[in-house]
């Protein structure tokens, strides 16, 4: 297993797994109703890197890494995860987060900040908090969650 730079090609192999997650509305506050040409711009285009981690030419998981906010605030970026629901469970969301900070350092930046997680999302939470995040901030009933309606969001950050 392997963890690179995506490329416009591994895109077709990035949407299953981009469309499956997006549209269950549970976790990412994308419209469920994302088109393949509206995510490949999200996930490929708008971030200044994206990364795909892949066995033997097969994309398991990606994310994406980009400033958060502009200006006084361009030393802190924003990561975004999706894994396949095939390979859940086989540690490739904490792979890419450890890789994340690697790269964000790398890249110039000081702080990592993830704006907006369903707080029903407890298997992030729990995998952010052990990777040294705090959550700095609370949304009240911010996300609309399909299923548990009206939920809050939290701001999670970690000073790298």
């Amino acid at each position: 297993m392997e963890i690179r730079t995506a490329t416009v090609k591994d895109f077709n192999q990035i949407w299953p797994i981009f469309h499956e997650i997006v549209k269950a509305g549970d976790t990412y506050a994308f419209s469920p109703e994302t088109s393949q040409l509206e995510a490949q711009e999200i996930w490929l285009e708008l971030p200044q890197k994206t990364f795909v981690v892949a066995e033997n030419d097969k994309v398991l998981a990606s994310y994406y890494i980009k400033t958060n906010q502009a200006g006084p605030g361009k030393h802190v970026c924003n990561c975004g995860y999706m894994v396949s629901s095939k390979v859940r469970g086989q540690g490739l969301a904490t792979m890419m987060c450890e890789h994340s900070q690697i790269i964000a350092r790398e890249m110039g930046y000081k702080g990592m900040q993830f704006n907006f997680v369903a707080s029903s999302n407890i298997i992030a939470i729990k995998l952010w908090q052990k990777l040294g995040f705090e959550t700095v901030g609370n949304l009240p009933k911010a996300f609309n969650h399909p299923q548990a309606g009206l939920i809050d969001a939290l701001v999670m950050y970690k000073w790298l």
